[in-house]
């Protein structure tokens, strides 16, 4: 950078030295903006037009994108080069859709076939006439499995599937009362196959089966790992392991073997077109301009109202009980990748971090947080989620009202409502972005996550961290681990006082 060229710094001050006109100003001074400010991708409407960001702030975003090194890093994390800098090695998911380096395309290809053969073998029932798929994993290698289970799983009739990540005894103890154990197929996903959670749900699935008869536990269970070596120490054949690469991280991993059970649950087609949505997700990322990138667009929404307004959490609602997962998976995709304090070159922040994203589902949080939306104080933008064709066979009356209500929602939002009694107004100015997907089927929903991990990648470059690792994770696992194996004389008096209290 040249020494007369401004830093991210001052680019960060001159957007924060910007006018901010109202929603309503800006759409009537800007008769152009619902050309500008919506992008359409892949079966997805991206609406930003009911946030803040007018054609200067765009354009000094974009600056920041450029000073960032945005587009190099891009290259870079579809080059396959090393971009989780901590740990030392690319980041490779999308690679799983076909887009990344030639050898890891390769590679991500072999795998997927592995995984289709075993798949074949269980539906000739080679192994075991399954009929109900017990998922376990933790993070990424269940959030993700789950989602897309619940979403698209409603007419599938081939297997019933449980995802069960919680070590809460109740977790496992719920699908065990409902499921046959000579009937179950085990599958333990965890990359690393020393998740302490995930191991010790697995052993007691093993011993359920071993109780009720199973004369071979092992002969049921299939492993999901990018450590096959201990999953075969572990005791599972090593035919019925299926590796995937130590490049995709785990919030990453739903597109490799890790998917196996919404392949299994949904059929290899369904699969296959959810990388295929995935990838032309990834297509448009790479190749799309700055102002017209859905992802690259998003993040500038996020950047401003994080850094430059100080909003310190994101809503996402989605208007589908097909999307309830969304907002906890995305809890984990943004917070877990950019919940850093840190950049990249190890020095704090000037800046702050992602903000905390939560959510809920559509007119449920009507009637539960949207009080606080419309008239506390804080500064929150909004996301609403929401497909126009209907999932159900209900009168279309159900979907209309509920379609209504998402766009009421941020239509009022912006609005607001003034009133002679304070109690009853609503200052309106208030941001949100909708999405509108045509359809949720696999091809749509691979190309809304794929977009999302697109959208928390170039955030992480907007605030120059590295969103691939999670050593923030780590610490109260090591705390854990140490309570188990030295007990707590070295802890707080309060830690101590609740493990005795819990000990009797």
């Amino acid at each position: 950078m040249d020494d007369a060229t401004p830093g991210p710094a001052a680019r960060w001050d001159a957007l924060r030295a910007m006018p901010v006109p109202t929603l309503t100003t800006l759409f009537a001074d800007e008769p152009d903006r619902l050309s500008r400010m919506v992008i359409e991708e892949a079966g997805l409407r991206f609406d930003f037009c009911k946030t803040h960001l007018n054609a200067a702030m765009l354009d000094g975003l974009a600056d920041l994108a450029e000073a960032q090194g945005f587009a190099a890093r891009r290259d870079a994390l579809f080059a396959g080069d090393v971009v989780n800098q901590s740990e030392g090695r690319a980041a490779e998911h999308v690679a799983e859709r076909g887009q990344g380096a030639p050898d890891a395309v390769a590679a991500a290809r072999m795998l997927h076939a592995r995984m289709r053969g075993l798949i074949d073998v269980i539906e000739a029932e080679a192994i075991g006439p399954f009929r109900h798929i017990l998922h376990i994993g933790i993070g990424g290698s269940a959030l993700g499995p789950n989602l897309l289970i619940d979403a698209l799983g409603d007419d599938a009739e081939r297997y019933d599937v449980a995802v069960v990540s919680n070590v809460d005894g109740m977790a496992l103890d719920r699908v065990f009362r409902r499921f046959d154990p000579a009937a179950t197929l085990i599958v333990v996903a965890s990359k690393t196959f020393t998740t302490a959670e995930t191991m010790l749900n697995a052993e007691s699935a093993l011993s359920w089966l071993a109780e009720n008869g199973v004369a071979d536990p092992y002969g049921q269970v299939v492993a999901l790992t990018a450590a096959p070596d201990r999953a075969v120490e572990w005791g599972v054949d090593e035919t019925r392991i299926l590796p995937f690469a130590e490049s995709v991280g785990g919030r990453y991993s739903l597109w490799s073997s890790i998917g196996f059970p919404v392949a299994l649950a949904l059929g290899w087609d369904a699969f296959e077109t959810l990388l295929e949505g995935a990838a032309a997700m990834d297509r448009h990322f790479r190749l799309a301009a700055p102002l017209q990138n859905a992802p690259l667009m998003a993040a500038f929404v996020d950047y401003y109202y994080a850094v430059v307004r100080g909003a310190e959490t994101r809503a996402v609602f989605a208007y589908d009980e097909r999307l309830a997962l969304l907002p906890p998976y995305l809890q984990q995709l943004e917070m877990e990748s950019n919940g850093k304090r840190v950049g990249v070159n190890g020095t704090a922040l000037a800046v702050p971090s992602a903000p905390i994203t939560w959510g809920g589902v559509g007119t449920d949080a009507q009637h539960a947080v949207f009080q606080l939306l419309h008239q506390g104080t804080h500064l929150v933008p909004v996301e609403f989620v929401a497909v126009i064709e209907p999932g159900d066979a209900l009168d279309e009356a159900h979907h209309e009202a509920l379609l209504i209500n998402c766009f009421a929602q941020g239509a009022a939002l912006m609005a607001g409502q003034s009133n002679d009694d304070p109690q009853r107004a609503y200052p309106g100015d208030r941001p949100s972005t909708t999405i509108l997907i045509d359809r949720l089927d696999p091809a749509r929903l691979g190309a809304l996550l794929a977009f999302y991990e697109h959208r928390t990648f170039a955030n992480a470059v907007l605030l120059g961290i590295n969103p691939f690792d999670q050593w923030g994770v780590e610490l109260g696992k090591t705390i854990a681990r140490s309570i188990v194996e030295e007990g707590t004389e070295r802890f707080d008096a309060s830690t101590r006082a609740l493990m005795a209290r819990v000990r009797g």
